[in-house]
């Protein structure tokens, strides 16, 4: 027994003698410090990394010799030889340019962006650090070929190659493997619960279908957001951010942005990283008093004028409709408007964000694997335009995660919620105003009566109705006042959208997603499986969908397989082929395969040439299956089969209806958007002309067809290359789209059935229709085409200048399809660039971005308008402080102070001015 403890000592001692401990720094080859860069031990997971001086220390449970690695992105990694303990190791790493990053997101699998089977843009630390824009966010629209709509300060909608509004649901956003999207809207709000700043370890955004590995939703583009793992990334930094936004219309605003991380690695197995983001400031305001109607005009000169940020003066009717009969022939037949509300006072404006995450981490065996579990929860206030203008108050979602992976596979699972808060629609509040204190049938009675009094004694038409106004009008709830503010607080804590505009929303889905990598089992080639699982569960008391009895649910399934064959064809041609598929199934339609073929042929290294076909789809989304809405101008009927009869309205019947024999009250379903309808262009015309004869045409039926997936074929060619010191990047594609997914426009009458030629023409003529607004696959042949061509150098020594050009066009017969919206809302031209120098010198550094778009028409639910071209130019100026291991940093966007909007409908995009520190990041 004494021999055993001597010789168990005497192996306790060797194993502890076998500690290495060696020490360094990891500079760039101007001298300046790497912070957050990986130093590993090669052949081993043992590793840590640099701090904000770009300093290291490593402990390694083996003698020398061995070798380390240092590596960072953006920079050539580099390795040296450890042949002592205590040893000092200085690491000098050489810059790369933009195609030496690795990216994941491509192929599901760490490569180069120089050989990426499909085109892929990258947003990592370096970027980030140097982006002219207020934040991280923000500094996507300067990515060649991105499209950043900015629906408010707080919600700005990314796109690529067209065919976006605000409800992107063509694109999804995913934060470290978890979809944004939130289950009520189906469609990411920006970064409004998203990421806090100091946590982004990267950004890769992949345009274009991408069904094969990614499912349904991944349609249009996908943006991938990964988060620093506390292993990893260890410490404490925070960021903040105090500036002023200015805006004609909303005047110079304070403006506050701070966030802050802590993650700590307790050992080897375990660790741990909170985050908190905080933001506060006021929304760009909307006050365009542009008619939306075709004749246009003001208030003043048009009675039935609709403001585009004047609300409740759609409430619109047929004067000679609505009068009764013995007077009609006194009445004129001509539409007029109710007066509205302008937004300014209907919200405060106030643009706010608080989000915080949390991570444990445990990796058992102290390897590649590793269990974690991540929850967010996020709050804030912002506007949405979708059909109408939303004013999204305290609206609150989370997320919670569970994952197992290694380097060769993931299981994980997650949940997303979200709570409406107080949000409520505003134009349906300015309308419940208006009835709060004069029902619509009151009002117009007033009117009616007035006008024929006034033309009776000799009133011109004009004179009439500016009497007939005036009123109506009498006794009005003005804004500000008691009357008007109670009225104002009543509609939006009622969430009965007959007599309130509250919306109420607890949905939720659960996700599920696997893949496992068989490349460490087989040598021939990299073989990859996946799947994943979504259910729904849809609960908005029927304020958005039709659940009024109780939740809807509903599930879909995807499978997946790639196969990646790298062949080195001589020395200096190397093609990687790429071949996946995957099936989807939703429980409402049949099944679905994406494959993708592609090629990438790399010549000398340092050109890349690629090609690549793949097939894309995506199903429904909830909203186009179960929506059963009242925008007040009309109703949103999703087109699930039953969904059809769930939504229903009772309806006054006009006194000439009645005198055709129809009862005095009618009930109506959304089933007869679908099979009772008019087409609105149709309406539209005759209420123009007056001419019946419109509706005699096969052209003016409606009744679309209920809604299936919409399938898309693209093919993309692209190159890369490396010219001396000149980086090129360029893209072109071709999308074909089938079964087109569109929400159109339709009317239904009361009564009789489209295309008789009498009964339902005399409905139209009445005013006893309801207007729809439906979701239905198009006939149209649909295709859309574009090329995008970026270019990086140096000049001046290390001075960095960028450029790209994006071109967008759309290939569909507007004439032959008036009533088809596409929704492209992208323009022909685009053209970036950025000039800086990270080292202009010692500690200081800055950056210019200017952005130029060409005009393009929006369209969309809330309104369609030409959009002008604008040109933006940011700029930044940043120091390095490495005492305080801080980097103070002071910006401007819309430099040039010339404000612009890039959706109709929107608040004007003013400056913003900010200065920040940002410590230990």
């Amino acid at each position: 027994m004494k021999t055993f403890y001597q010789l168990l000592l005497l192996f306790i001692c060797s194993f502890a003698y076998s500690q290495t401990t060696i020490s360094g720094s990891v500079v760039d080859d101007n001298s300046q410090p790497i912070p957050g860069a990986n130093i590993i031990v090669l052949g081993t997971t043992t590793g840590t990394v640099t701090d904000f001086d770009g300093n290291f220390t490593l402990t390694y449970s083996q003698n020398p010799p061995f070798s380390v690695q240092a590596s960072s992105v953006g920079f050539e990694s580099m390795t040296l030889e450890v042949t002592s303990n205590s040893q000092t190791l200085s690491f000098v790493l050489i810059e790369g340019t933009a195609l030496d990053e690795v990216v994941i997101s491509a192929s599901r699998t760490p490569e180069r962006i120089f050989e990426s089977p499909v085109t892929v843009e990258r947003f990592g630390l370096k970027e980030i650090k140097n982006t002219a824009s207020a934040d991280f966010y923000d500094g996507l629209e300067n990515l060649k070929g991105v499209d950043v709509n900015t629906n408010s300060l707080t919600f700005k909608s990314v796109n690529t190659r067209g065919f976006a509004t605000f409800a992107n649901n063509r694109f999804m956003q995913l934060v470290d493997g978890m979809d944004n999207s939130t289950p009520a809207l189906n469609f990411p709000i920006g970064n409004l619960v998203g990421m806090t700043e100091t946590d982004v370890l990267s950004v890769e955004l992949l345009p274009g279908a991408s069904s094969a590995l990614y499912g349904a939703n991944a349609f249009n583009g996908i943006l991938f957001m990964r988060s620093k793992n506390p292993f990893d990334y260890p410490g404490i930094s925070a960021s903040l951010k105090r500036g002023i936004t200015s805006q004609k219309a909303a005047g110079d605003n304070a403006y506050t942005d701070l966030s802050f991380r802590a993650a700590h690695k307790f050992s080897n197995k375990f660790a741990g990283k909170i985050n908190f983001g905080y933001l506060k400031g006021t929304d760009w305001a909307a006050n365009s008093k542009v008619d939306k109607n075709s004749n246009g005009g003001t208030r003043e000169s048009n009675i039935n004028y609709d403001g585009v940020n004047v609300y409740g003066d759609l409430a619109s009717a047929n004067i000679r409709a609505e009068a009764p009969e013995f007077i009609k022939p006194l009445v004129p037949n001509v539409y007029v408007s109710r007066t509205g509300y302008e937004e300014e006072y209907l919200t405060d404006h106030n643009a706010e964000s608080v989000k915080a995450d949390w991570g444990l981490y445990y990796r058992p065996w102290e390897n590649d694997f590793e269990i974690s579990y991540v929850g967010k929860v996020g709050t804030g206030s912002t506007i949405y335009q979708g059909s109408n203008r939303y004013y999204i108050d305290g609206f609150t979602q989370q997320q919670h995660k569970l994952e197992f992976k290694n380097n060769n596979f993931f299981l994980r699972g997650y949940v997303v919620s979200d709570k409406a808060g107080d949000s409520y629609d505003m134009v349906v509040t300015a309308v419940q105003i208006n009835r709060a204190w004069k029902s619509d049938e009151d009002w117009f009675g007033d009117y009616i009566s007035t006008y024929v009094g006034a033309t009776l004694g000799g009133a011109t038409e004009d004179q009439a109705h500016a009497a007939a106004r005036a009123q109506a009008e009498s006794g009005r709830y003005l804004p500000g006042s008691p009357e008007f503010n109670e009225a104002f607080n009543r509609s939006i804590n009622d969430p009965n959208l007959a007599t309130g505009s509250k919306f109420q929303d607890a949905s939720k889905y659960y996700h599920a997603d696997g893949n496992y990598n068989f490349s460490h089992l087989m040598d021939w080639a990299e073989i990859q499986v996946g799947g994943s699982y979504r259910k729904y569960n849809l609960n908005s008391f029927g304020t958005i969908y039709t659940d009024y009895d109780g939740s809807i649910d509903y599930s879909e399934f995807g499978l997946y397989t790639q196969i990646q064959k790298s062949l080195e064809l001589n020395q200096s041609l190397e093609l990687k082929l790429t071949g996946s598929v995957r099936y989807d199934k939703s429980e409402f339609f049949d099944g679905f395969f994406s494959p993708r073929l592609s090629a990438g042929l790399t010549i000398n290294r340092d050109h890349n040439i690629r090609a690549s076909v793949q097939t894309g789809f995506r199903n429904p989304t909830t909203q186009d299956l179960f929506i059963g809405l009242d925008t007040s101008s009309y109703i949103l009927v999703g087109s699930a089969p039953n969904n059809l009869d769930r939504y229903s309205r009772d309806y006054r019947v006009s006194t000439s209806g009645q005198l055709l024999g129809q009862p005095a009250s009618i009930t109506q379903t959304g089933a007869a958007a679908y099979t009772n309808s008019y087409t609105r262009s149709a309406v539209q015309e005759y209420e123009e002309t007056g001419n019946t004869d419109v509706f005699e045409e096969p052209s003016a039926i409606g009744n679309p067809s209920l809604i299936k997936p919409e399938q898309v074929t693209s093919a993309e060619v692209g190159y890369r290359g490396k010219l001396n010191n000149l980086t090129i990047d360029f893209s072109a594609y071709y999308n074909s789209y089938k079964d087109f997914i569109s929400q159109n426009r339709v009317v239904a009458p009361l009564y009789g059935t489209v295309g008789d030629n009498s009964l339902s023409i005399n409905a139209i003529e009445n005013g006893d229709f309801q207007d729809y607004g439906i979701y239905t696959n198009s006939e149209a042949d649909v295709n859309s085409y574009g090329a995008s061509l970026g270019l990086s150098t140096k000049i001046f020594g290390n001075f960095d200048l960028s450029g790209s050009y994006t071109y967008s066009k759309l290939d569909f017969d507007r004439k032959k399809y008036p009533d088809f919206v596409t929704n492209f809302n992208t323009p022909e031209h685009k053209f970036k660039a950025s000039f800086g120098n990270t080292e202009l010198f010692k500690n200081f550094g800055f950056n210019i971005a200017y952005r130029y778009s060409d005009n393009y028409y929006w369209e969309a639910t809330f309104g369609n308008g030409l959009v002008p071209e604008y040109h933006v130019l940011d700029a930044q100026i940043n120091l390095q402080v490495p005492s305080f291991k801080s980097t103070f940093k002071a910006g401007a966007t819309n430099l040039t102070g010339k404000e612009y909007y890039t959706a109709y409908g929107t608040g004007f995009i003013g400056s913003m001015y900010y200065v920040s520190w940002i410590i230990n990041n």
